[in-house]
């Protein structure tokens, strides 16, 4: 756990959550598995405000608990689940693009409220999608439904743990700590509801204080309600499989700009066909026959068979070895190598990171590293063509920024400089790391220049929504144009001038942050794949 990625935790839970719960939060990341006694005392905060604390980091799976064998219970924080949090657009834009504006909404929900029940997510999304919609339209339950299963057939969302019921006995206690189970097949079943139902627009104060009572109104509408059908299932979003998308869209777009389109959509139907097979972590896709594969080709691409085994010979034989072949039956067994595919996009990244900061002729060294693996530097010199007083300049330029290693081969045990062999070489796992490590960092001074930027123009934001706020009341009461434009001309131009540079900074630096997330997500999923499980 570095520093680096403790002040992003940090922040981005002192963004969501505020100060109590990152105070809690970057505590049990700093310090490891407390139990709550520990919390309290360490953080100095009062009981009642670490449990509410720690509730919302449970009920957003930021932290996790575990029954300890002398009794008592030990929090933990997830920083890896914390870090997730900046990736929450990128969902949510994969669930529109994918499942329009209601897959959209219903991502968002549980990314905002950790986990609901389904029958909540639908009345809430439903309810959204009305106040958008024109008056006397609304959006039905059962569309809302449909998209939720559909998110869930495609493993999008998923069931959260539960309580096993187990018979209560009188005389035993409680345990200190439920142990929370599911089964796998049940992860994605959708219990059977008939939501019957429309979206209900808000009503207005002179609305509701023409009817009943507020107060009372609520009342009855809570003593009407019954527990809904599918009250105890609890729905999250499963982020590896959001993550397991990604990955794939970077594979074709990588064959897409290394062949074709074709090529692209080949492999993107591959992928289709054994997303929800094959797990996010194998190193492999399940074997697909080359007839399945042209079976399961989208409508519009009218190619041949023979057409479509020349395509998959060919990415079989390409150096990148994205697609591999494993068998000859049923016209030819094919895979996608996921784990070589990671490593291509990441090494890529390094590539093009090496030529963006120090020029095309330090790229041109570092990818002769990366084809050679080992070189001394008259070799360097001799194959990338370049004189050997800037070829030595580069390659120290890159060994201090630890994009390069040096290796030392001594021909005598007393290691003597003119006995010994030094070969230059690229650590692709190693250079990933560093690289992440900076990726963090440099996320870290994003978010801190945007609360810089909105604390210095504080004021400013203000004055401007108190002028919004009125002008929206006075249009709603049909004023007239002349006291409108009264109103606007309470933010002068210089004013108007300034908010126009905040928004233009802010889309900025909320554009560079969604950038560099990429690149984390790309570096992350190559070291991940690195690691050998247990």
């Amino acid at each position: 756990m570095t520093q680096a990625e403790i002040k992003l935790c940090s922040l981005l839970l002192q963004e969501h959550f505020g100060e109590i719960v990152e105070k809690i939060g970057t505590y049990l990341i700093r310090t490891g598995p407390q139990p709550l006694r520990m919390i309290v005392n360490d953080t100095g905060l009062v009981l009642d405000q670490v449990k509410k604390a720690l509730c919302v980091l449970i009920q957003h799976n930021l932290v996790t608990y575990q029954l300890q064998k002398r009794g008592f219970v030990e929090y933990e924080a997830q920083c890896k689940r914390v870090l997730r949090i900046l990736r929450y657009p990128r969902y949510i834009y994969t669930a529109k693009t994918l499942y329009n504006d209601t897959g959209e909404l219903i991502v968002e929900e549980l990314l905002l409220n950790g986990k609901m029940t389904m029958s909540a997510v639908v009345k809430k999304v439903a309810d959204r999608l009305t106040e958008t919609m024109e008056d006397g339209k609304t959006m039905d339950y059962a569309d809302v439904s449909n998209t939720f299963v559909r998110l869930a057939d495609t493993h999008f969302v998923q069931r959260c743990p539960l309580v096993p019921e187990t018979p209560e006995s009188p005389d035993a206690p409680p345990p200190p700590a439920p142990t929370l189970v599911i089964n796998e097949k049940d992860m994605y079943v959708v219990p059977r509801l008939n939501l019957v139902g429309k979206g209900k627009r808000r009503r207005s104060c002179d609305e509701e204080e023409e009817g009943e009572p507020k107060a009372k109104k609520q009342k009855q509408e809570g003593e009407s309600s019954e527990p809904p059908p599918d009250d105890g299932i609890y729905w999250q979003v499963n982020i590896d499989r959001f993550h397991q998308h990604f990955r794939d869209q970077g594979i074709v777009s990588a064959v897409a700009n290394r062949m074709d389109q074709t090529s692209s959509e080949i492999v993107r139907t591959m992928l289709r066909m054994s997303e929800v097979t094959t797990s996010s972590s194998a190193p492999y896709t399940q074997p697909l026959s080359s007839n399945e594969i042209f079976r399961s080709l989208p409508a519009g691409y009218n190619i041949g068979k023979q057409v479509l085994d020349q395509y998959l010979t060919l990415l079989a034989d390409d150096p990148l070895e994205f697609v591999g072949k494993s068998g000859d039956s049923g016209g030819g067994m094919y895979t996608v190598n996921l784990h070589k595919a990671l490593a291509s996009l990441a090494t890529a990244t390094l590539e093009s990171i090496v030529e963006e900061r120090f020029g095309s002729r330090c790229a041109r060294i570092f990818r002769l590293l990366l084809r050679k693996k080992h070189l001394e530097q008259k070799q360097v010199e001799d194959f990338a063509m370049i004189p050997a007083k800037e070829a030595k300049d580069m390659l120290y330029k890159m060994l201090s920024e630890n994009f390069v290693s040096l290796q030392e081969i001594p021909k005598t045990p007393d290691h003597a400089p003119s006995r010994t062999f030094y070969l230059y070489t690229v650590n692709v796992p190693s250079s990933a790391r560093m690289l992440l490590h900076r990726c963090y960092k440099s996320v870290a001074n994003l978010m801190e220049r945007r609360q810089y930027e909105t604390k210095e123009n504080k004021r400013l934001l203000e004055k401007s929504q108190r002028v919004e706020a009125i002008l929206a009341s006075m249009q709603a009461t049909g004023a007239e144009e002349a006291q409108l434009q009264e109103i606007e001309e309470m933010i002068t131009a210089p004013e108007r001038q300034q908010l126009e540079n905040l928004k233009r900074n802010v889309n900025k630096i909320d554009a560079s942050e969604n950038q560099v997330d990429e690149t984390i997500f790309v570096l992350e999923s190559f070291i991940e794949s690195t690691v050998k499980k247990p």
